[in-house]
């Protein structure tokens, strides 16, 4: 059963369960902490933030890069050739029927620095939504031990993680379904941290992680996953957010841009 309860408690979880940040801004990616992984957070359809990823992956001699908008598969097809070409990796990619932004924001990352190993940490739509149902831990197999994906949240994540689900579906869903969309994410989650295991193994490192702002924080996220695999990395979380936050962040570093100005994401919900 979903758990629910008041918005107070829930705000005073949400400060309980943040870690500590420092706001920087966009002269601050020159000069980044050393790291052996870089989460850079991004909302997806906003050019400033990917502008600023592909800073930091210049300044910091990023050696590999894992996308959450690559499968494995896709991230096989890249050549050293196709990173100095952006139309025919837009094409080998197949980006225009992958559903995320215009691939001319996401290019110049992967053109920032030479020769990248380029890493994909998406997980196949149909086990993401095995994941729903069954769980993360039932998909990803043995492999869940490493993010300790067996494990069930604490009662105080739980809730802030489904209602979180429910803000981001504008309501919309059904209470039933919150708890499998968290275990969606989890599953995702462990995607991009395998990848950077992946990363680290072959490169060395550093590595950075291209990903949505839910996916880079350090609390619950993808550096979570990464962390019970191997604590002994180094990791810097980095949100890029669209206004000021109230209360703590949950990165080491976040920077507020202008937001897009786009349609409201609700609007198909409202219409229903």
């Amino acid at each position: 059963m979903t758990r629910t309860l008041p918005l107070q408690t829930v705000a005073a979880l949400l400060a309980a369960v943040s870690v500590s940040a420092a706001e920087i801004d966009a002269t601050d990616l020159y000069d980044l902490p050393a790291a052996d992984v870089y989460f850079l957070g991004e909302v997806h359809d906003n050019p400033a933030h990917h502008a600023h990823q592909a800073i930091a992956v210049a300044a910091l001699g990023i050696k590999a890069l894992v996308f959450e908008m690559l499968t494995e598969t896709q991230a096989l097809r890249i050549t050293p050739a196709l990173l100095s070409n952006e139309a025919e990796l837009e094409a080998v990619l197949d980006w225009n029927a992958s559903g995320w932004p215009d691939f001319a924001m996401y290019y110049p990352i992967f053109a920032a620095t030479p020769s990248p190993v380029i890493f994909g940490g998406a997980i196949d739509r149909d086990d993401v939504r095995r994941a729903v149902t069954e769980g993360s831990a039932n998909v990803l197999g043995d492999a869940a031990l490493i993010f300790s994906l067996e494990q069930p949240l604490g009662d105080a994540e739980q809730v802030l993680r489904e209602t979180g689900q429910r803000e981001a579906h504008c309501g919309a869903l059904p209470s039933q379904m919150l708890a499998g969309m968290v275990e969606a994410q989890r599953l995702r989650d462990a995607g991009l941290a395998r990848a950077v295991l992946a990363a680290m193994a072959e490169t060395g490192g550093p590595v950075a992680v291209i990903t949505g702002n839910g996916h880079a924080r350090g609390d619950w996220g993808a550096p979570d996953a990464l962390q019970h695999a191997d604590p002994d990395l180094k990791l810097l979380t980095i949100g890029q957010l669209e206004s000021r936050p109230d209360g703590q962040v949950p990165y080491d570093l976040w920077l507020v841009t202008d937001a897009v100005d786009r349609p409201d994401p609700c609007a198909t919900f409202k219409q229903r």
